[in-house]
């Protein structure tokens, strides 16, 4: 068994889109190459490492190819989106790392689980959907949608209408034990992408997918718990958490408490969508038992370890 300290790493979810012209495959792939970079400089300090990711863009794409050719094929059901994207993103992180670590001399291998997690089929979220997924649409066809196809739909500020799904809360991670296995085994293990693909137990307690999308912070701050890692590390588009963020008095957060993390959090400093899931996720893996969490960009990882950059959470 392996004694090194274990790290969550969670990739933002528009990380590998990182304009509008620049969405193609080997787009991403470029982008994926360049967080993997980063994140084999850890893997070379002696982590072990899990990372998980989003998927919001790669699921939105799936969902427009599906209704381009309806006339033609069957619609692609949101958890299979899931695990579409779960096979597609981590076969780009693995071929990138499985590079860097051989131009590097690493002798590690990454290995992808498709995972599913858990929701409880009577989370408030299915009586509440507010997740937007696929792309814009009129309203004479958003009306349709919700008419033939039972989607709830709402009009999206002045953009068009979009579907939205439930969000529920994530309660166990499937494919935790397997994760935990690999990880012992000295793997690197891409996991939990998109937040997980989310199921439910049926009367007979099988499994069923279902039409809804957990937040990807917190089924990865759920994940850090469940293997009891030493760091949940989320990377993001900024440096350092901020109070008061984009405002004459903004100041950078170099070190916080769980405490103080609470407080700020319930003085809404951190804005709905971006910043306030990733924080509530860090509390909760620090309620659980965590040991620290840290905030930063991709390519300041190896210096927010070294305490230079990011924001560092702690008990």
């Amino acid at each position: 068994m392996s004694t090194k300290k274990v790290a969550v790493i969670a990739v933002g979810g528009n990380s590998l889109i990182r304009d509008k012209t620049r969405r193609t495959i080997p787009d991403q792939y470029a982008a994926a190459s360049e967080s993997m970079n980063h994140i084999a400089n850890m893997v070379e300090a002696g982590w072990e490492v899990v990372i998980t990711h989003g998927n919001g863009p790669q699921v939105g794409f799936i969902l427009r190819r599906s209704e381009l050719s309806l006339h033609e094929l069957h619609p692609v059901p949101l958890d299979y989106c899931g695990a579409d994207t779960q096979g597609a993103i981590g076969y780009m992180f693995q071929q990138a790392l499985y590079n860097e670590f051989r131009q590097r001399g690493v002798a590690k291998q990454a290995v992808t689980v498709v995972t599913q997690v858990l929701v409880d089929s009577k989370d408030p979220a299915f009586e509440n959907p507010t997740k937007p997924i696929g792309s814009f649409m009129e309203q004479d066809t958003a009306i349709k949608h919700s008419n033939q196809d039972g989607w709830a739909v709402v009009e999206d500020a002045g953009r068009g209408w979009r579907r939205v799904v439930p969000s529920p809360f994530p309660v166990k991670i499937l494919q935790g034990e397997a994760i935990q296995t690999l990880i012992q085994a000295g793997f690197v293990v891409i996991g939990v992408g998109g937040g997980g693909i989310p199921v439910i137990e049926d009367e007979n307690g099988d499994l069923v997918g279902v039409e809804a999308v957990i937040d990807k912070d917190f089924a990865s701050s759920l994940l850090a718990s469940t293997i009891q890692a030493d760091l949940f590390l989320v990377s993001t588009a900024i440096d350092k958490v901020a109070l008061n963020f984009n405002k004459p008095d903004q100041r950078w957060l170099d070190q916080i408490t769980l405490t103080e993390a609470k407080q700020y959090l319930a003085e809404g400093h951190f804005a709905k969508g971006s910043m306030e899931p990733k924080v509530q996720a860090i509390i909760g893996y620090l309620e659980q038992g965590g040991k620290e969490a840290i905030v930063t960009t991709p390519k300041n990882i190896s210096r927010a370890l070294a305490g230079e950059t990011g924001t560092r959470f702690i008990r």
